[in-house]
């Protein structure tokens, strides 16, 4: 099953180790991957919206999540992608992969959150859905529920570090880091995690309380090997979810 991305995916063989570097991002002389430093600031807001329909006014509400870049990694990282489209596929285009990154995040999350392990198969590398499946078996049903992204509840996505190496075989890959903000309405409860109380929301008004979101934060990391006569297919080979699956 091919992941529903941008044009040219890889299934990425479950595990490797990269020994010669040629444009990393935040991978050590080693081989090894350091933990990404945090991503751009993130501010969530709640935006007042109005239309008119007929003539009556109705009452719309938003949530805005506001990203501060930073400038040396927002360069970095478009060198990088200058790099791919010159070496490695010239069609390559951030804005098609991004937006193929949210289809898949959304349909894996799901995957995720209703524990459908083999239908991950294909999409996520076999060693981290066992990983998952370990964390997952171990999840309250309502965390279970968080980690469901749904396509319209996807506030804010940005590419992270960027990675172009090789491993002994001489093979070529390419890695992508992509982090996600999307609301939840599954109850959090308030003392588990700074970051849900912190971006707690309240989603509309008028009679009754008002609905309550949490918007939570994703990491997942794509993978494709660039080696040539390989089928051009994307793999995720990292998931974290804020809080949820440590």
């Amino acid at each position: 099953m091919a992941l529903p991305m941008v044009r040219g995916c890889c299934r990425l063989p479950s595990s490797f180790s990269p020994s010669r570097l040629f444009l990393i991002g935040n991978i050590a002389l080693s081989g090894k991957t350091r933990p990404p430093r945090s991503s751009a600031a993130a501010v969530a807001a709640a935006v007042r919206l109005f239309s008119s329909d007929q003539g009556d006014q109705r009452h719309k509400q938003k949530v805005v999540v506001v990203g501060i870049p930073n400038p040396f990694i927002w360069f970095r990282t478009r060198v990088y992608y200058f790099l791919i489209r010159t070496y490695f596929d010239k069609d390559f285009s951030i804005e098609e992969f991004t937006e193929g990154a949210k289809q898949a995040f959304s349909h894996v999350s799901r995957l995720l959150s209703q524990c459908e392990f083999e239908a991950m198969e294909g999409l996520v590398a076999k060693d981290l859905i066992g990983k998952l499946e370990e964390k997952c078996n171990l999840l309250p049903s309502n965390y279970k529920r968080a980690l469901s992204a749904d396509p319209d509840e996807i506030m804010y996505t940005t590419p992270g570090d960027v990675g172009i190496f090789y491993d002994d075989n001489g093979r070529k890959f390419v890695s992508i880091l992509m982090r996600f903000w999307y609301l939840t309405s599954a109850q959090l409860p308030e003392d588990s995690s700074e970051s849900f109380r912190i971006f707690k929301v309240a989603i509309g008004e008028g009679e009754g309380e008002p609905e309550t979101k949490t918007l939570l934060t994703a990491i997942y990391e794509f993978q494709r090997e660039f080696t040539k006569g390989v089928a051009p297919d994307w793999t995720i080979t990292r998931i974290e979810h804020s809080k949820l699956l440590d």
